[in-house]
């Protein structure tokens, strides 16, 4: 059922294995190489068409200097300004429903649990209309609260799935005891469950910072300008009415990159607990 580990394979596998490993990762990291070789070239090597040679110069001060000294700070900015109430306000949301849905058991708890998991199967692309004139009516279009409140509805049903799963994946004589002790439900909550919760919540910060830091789409939908515009969407301000600064938008695009591979790496440990223990049921 499972594939047999290289170990146990014959000599002729692992030789083969480990032939093939390191072409497959360069394979593999060819495209972030190749936008690290672009941030470092000079724009001349664009109009000569000199793509993959050895750059004509090296302008890595140059090319990063001129995105750190342009709006590149301030879309930065907005992105954790969005990023961060999302990834807060949909944990902790979900830390509720989940457990509302894990522990109590009562008429339609699939019904509703079902609703959560149905939202995450409609492709997004079919709600970027209604979406777009729901915040124009409301006055949110062009601001990072309206991107920030649509990012929790969104995410929220997808956050419910993980955290209602490790939940029930925790042993429920903890949560009797305290019953039997007279404790109200949300002590409980709060003093038995969430301290067991953490390597979820790690995983799934981690997970929701992952996926609103690099969200395009409703990005360029949602917002326009500076003003509320996060860095994915940022990136493309380098593009010229009739040229592309290919150059300027990779090493703004390596930049914008370093906020995720910053926290997953701090909160690596909890995350791979996170996802191996949430993974039970």
């Amino acid at each position: 059922m499972f594939p047999k580990p290289i170990e146990k394979s014959s000599r002729q596998w692992q030789i083969g294995y480990q032939v093939l490993l390191p072409f497959a990762m360069l394979l593999w990291l060819a495209p972030l190489i190749a936008v690290a070789l672009f941030s470092i070239r000079p724009d001349a090597d664009f109009s000569t068409g000199n793509y993959w040679g050895i750059p004509s110069s090296f302008e890595f001060f140059t090319n990063y200097g001129q995105v750190i000294n342009s709006a590149m700070p301030r879309y930065i900015l907005n992105s954790f300004m969005i990023t961060l109430p999302t990834m807060v306000g949909a944990v902790a949301l979900s830390c509720m429903t989940g457990f509302a849905l894990g522990v109590y058991k009562f008429r339609g708890n699939l019904l509703i649990f079902f609703m959560f998991i149905a939202g995450n199967f409609i492709p997004f692309q079919i709600l970027m209309v209604p979406v777009r004139d729901l915040t124009l009516d409301m006055g949110l279009y062009n601001t990072k609260t309206g991107l920030v409140l649509f990012h929790i509805a969104f995410q929220t049903g997808f956050c419910t799935l993980f955290m209602r799963n490790f939940i029930r994946a925790l042993p429920f004589e903890l949560i009797e005891a305290a019953r039997v002790e007279g404790i109200a439900e949300w002590r409980i909550f709060w003093y038995v469950v969430l301290p067991l919760m953490r390597p979820a919540i790690a995983a799934l910060c981690v997970l929701i910072f992952t996926f609103i830091w690099n969200d395009y789409f409703w990005a360029i939908v949602l917002t326009t300008g500076e003003n509320a515009q996060p860095v994915t969407a940022g990136i493309t301000s380098f593009n010229a009415q009739f040229r592309a600064m290919y150059h300027l938008m990779s090493a703004g695009s390596l930049i914008a990159a370093l906020p995720p591979v910053i926290i997953f790496f701090l909160l690596q440990r909890h995350f791979i607990a996170g996802l191996t223990l949430g993974a039970v049921k």
